[in-house]
């Protein structure tokens, strides 16, 4: 087992500076989590990154911001510039609930501590850095500078905002996964031309007013979007396209007399790169500053193995494609092995991987058939409304790892904790080897990767909903079950299949909740894993919710709104709690659909 120093983390106190004897700063993070050494942690990876070019980097971790600012002097002023991100979630999702109250604990935070970092934390401690160091430039990164690049939605504030960059008077900005673009940054810093950078893939820049040129988009203005929502909904189809395009072109909109400039994003990393991102020199432990306290979020992650980056589900509320991108990128056997092999050398690892996955664990190694066409493809999604006939479905790479995974001596299980895409598992393959590998994934995640219960995400049993959430219709989620329970009964084993779902998603109807009770009553589920929808900034749902309209047809969708609308619909989750009975018959009755009271209550169920 390996013994650590001090020096092994990236310095977070003059003291530790002076250890490496360091008189100054390259540069100097600010972020809005605990700093966890590992590759799961943003500021981690960009510390390390920007270390792997010679710079000398300090990380600031939750910087207090209430007092006399000393956490923002004690490093003191960097030579290149300050890097400011909230966290690995966007601040305000991370601090609200769906019902805008305050969390108790934060996940990211030393004993989950709740008070350890601010509202947009983006912006008040840019604010900060801007007031004592006017003149060092700051560069935003993370998903809150993803997510709000340009106009927004802010469900907390429940106002349209500009982008963060007005908000925060913030240099730059790097939206996505940011190794690229903080490399080029710093080399541009380094080599003395600062004015480079605004040339640079996957940055966002303020500048003087700015007319278009050929090729670029020009949105609606932020002003226009205050007073027209259809304006508003009609920017968010340009957005969410050039994010889930290989060749995007240069977003503008202005905002007052300056423009907003997004340039295009970089490629997807190679899997050279993205091996090279992930085996920088990571201690995979939490600064020693935290000894004897708990980090929940680094606990839930730090016996797992991310093997690939980007999501091609194009889900209406989820925010991975926005920041990841739909293209994946992937990591080689042989590096995701080493890791596992780095694991085992933790001083309380027992012999179980916790998740061997990604944002859909089963896309590893998944890409377009002719890889032009996928160049000049800008649909969001590759399985919506159907499986792109491009697709190739190839699962014998991601059967290799996993079965290399559990071939190495001391590994116990490798268990996916991350999501799975049924649809992917269901698709008709006419290839015979590749049908044949098809069905040896399913049956291999079944019986040797699921710790009890396989956790899948249905959303919702609505086909009119499932259309607008981007989901495949509650047929397959049927079909699935069938084949999960099958392959228990054939296995001797007795796991358990937990669907999500979420209620009040734009389009959804206190009629639609109340179907969805009825069928999954009848499937003997008592739903424990729902959520209300929370929108967050920049997907296709809350747009829609926000706006009345949906971006890609400018039609009218209904939406709960209300917190009496929401939490309506809410209460159908929980038909099986006896305190909710009475107002869901009710509720049901002047509906004048007494047929779901009889589903709901005059039926045996069982716990499931």
């Amino acid at each position: 087992m390996k013994e650590y120093r001090l020096t092994d983390w990236l310095p977070t106190t003059r003291k530790e500076m002076d250890l490496r004897g360091w008189d100054v700063a390259d540069v100097i993070l600010f972020s809005g989590d605990a700093y966890v050494d590992h590759p799961s942690f943003g500021a981690a990876v960009i510390g390390r990154t920007l270390e792997s070019l010679g710079l000398r980097v300090c990380i600031v971790p939750q910087p207090n911001w209430r007092d006399d600012l000393r956490d923002f002097k004690k490093l003191g002023r960097p030579r290149l510039f300050f890097g400011v991100s909230p966290g690995a979630m966007d601040s305000m999702v991370n601090r609200y609930t769906a019902n805008r109250r305050l969390r108790s604990d934060d996940a990211y935070t030393p004993d989950a501590r709740a008070d350890m970092r601010p509202d947009y934390p983006s912006i008040v401690y840019t604010k900060i850095l801007k007031q004592l160091y006017p003149d060092v430039p700051v560069v935003l990164g993370g998903i809150e500078a993803s997510m709000r690049r340009l106009t927004h939605y802010d469900y907390w504030e429940d106002r349209i905002r500009p982008s963060i960059l007005l908000d925060s008077g913030a240099d730059y900005l790097i939206y996505g996964m940011g190794e690229k673009a903080i490399t080029a940054v710093a080399t541009a810093m380094l080599e003395g031309k600062p004015e480079s950078i605004k040339k640079q893939p996957q940055i966002g820049y303020l500048d003087k007013h700015t007319e278009p040129r050929e090729g670029d988009i020009l949105l609606y203005a932020h002003e226009e979007c205050l007073k027209d929502k259809l304006k508003e909904a009609a920017n968010f189809k340009h957005i969410e396209e050039e994010s889930n395009k290989y060749n995007a072109q240069r977003i503008l909109q202005h905002v007052g007399n300056r423009t907003v400039i997004i340039n295009p994003p970089y490629p997807p990393l190679t899997t050279e790169e993205l091996d090279k991102a992930y085996e920088l020199p990571y201690t995979r432990m939490p600064h020693p500053k935290y000894k004897g306290k708990r980090i929940p979020a680094y606990d839930m992650i730090k016996f797992s193995v991310n093997i690939h980056r980007g999501c091609f589900g194009g889900c209406a509320f989820c925010t991975i494609s926005a920041h990841q991108g739909k293209f994946i990128s992937c990591r080689s056997k042989e590096s995701i092995l080493r890791e596992v092999k780095a694991i085992q050398e933790l001083p309380d690892f027992k012999g179980n991987i916790s998740d061997l996955g990604g944002p859909s664990a089963n896309m590893y190694g998944l890409h377009g058939k002719n890889i032009d066409l996928c160049h000049q493809c800008k649909k969001p999604s590759c399985l919506h409304p159907k499986v792109c006939p491009n697709l190739q479905i190839d699962f014998r790479p991601l059967l290799d790892i996993y079965q290399s995974v559990l071939a190495l001596p001391g590994i116990r299980h490798a268990y996916i904790g991350s999501g799975i895409r049924y649809d992917l598992l269901l698709h008709r393959i006419e290839d015979p080897e590749l049908s044949k590998a098809q069905q040896e994934y399913t049956r291999q995640v079944i019986t040797h990767h699921v710790s009890g219960r396989l956790k899948v995400a249905p959303e919702h049993t609505s086909d009119r909903v499932l259309n607008l959430m981007r989901k495949p219709s509650f047929k397959q989620f049927h079909e699935f079950k069938r084949i999960f329970d099958r392959i228990n009964r054939e296995e001797g084993l007795r796991q358990q299949i937990i669907p999500y779902f979420i209620s009040s998603h734009p389009g959804c109807t206190e009629e639609d909740m109340a179907e969805l009770a009825a069928e999954t009553a009848q499937m003997d589920f008592h739903l424990e894993q729902v959520q209300d929808f929370t929108p967050t900034p920049m997907t296709v749902a809350t747009e829609t919710w926000c706006t009345g309209y949906h971006p890609y047809t400018l039609e009218p969708v209904f939406c709960a709104r209300t917190q009496e609308q929401k939490l309506a619909q809410r209460m159908f989750f929980f038909w099986y709690k006896p305190e909710e009975r009475n107002r869901i018959m009710r509720k049901l009755k002047s509906m004048h659909r007494e047929d779901i009271i009889s589903k709901l209550y005059k039926h045996k169920h069982k716990k499931s």
